[in-house]
């Protein structure tokens, strides 16, 4: 599973999360790669972005994601994708959720792309 394009990224994100596929998801991220959760501090590497996404797949959520625009300058790209999230919460009450993602993605000296900063609310810091 490699990402060829920067949006091949969020294209296997989504295959990957609706999967429940833990280790594929956290392989789209460079090693020290930045996770912004939702009211709570940003993490960094792959095991603190494991254990962030783990909580998201315990819910056996689902994804639907829709690329809006992706700007490239030389290596690094800038995504902005519109994303809905549906799951369940831990009592079992239905749980659905929304944000337009901002993320920074790096070509790999081998021509794939892994994800830099992933910032799945954009500018938000609380859900509305």
């Amino acid at each position: 599973m490699v990402a060829k394009t920067p949006a091949d990224l969020h294209k296997l994100f989504v295959e990957t999360f609706n999967k429940g596929d833990l280790d594929s998801l956290v392989s789209l991220y460079e090693p020290n790669a930045t996770l912004a959760p939702l009211g709570s501090e940003p993490v960094r590497g792959h095991a603190a972005i494991r254990d962030v996404l783990s909580g998201f797949l315990a819910g056996q959520s689902q994804m639907k994601l829709e690329v809006e625009r992706i700007l490239i300058a030389d290596d690094v790209a800038l995504l902005f994708s519109d994303w809905t999230l549906r799951g369940t919460g831990p009592d079992g009450t239905a749980v659905v959720r929304s944000g337009q993602t901002s993320d920074v993605a790096r070509r790999q000296p081998d021509g794939s792309w892994l994800l830099v900063i992933d910032n799945p609310y954009g500018s938000r810091s609380s859900i509305d």
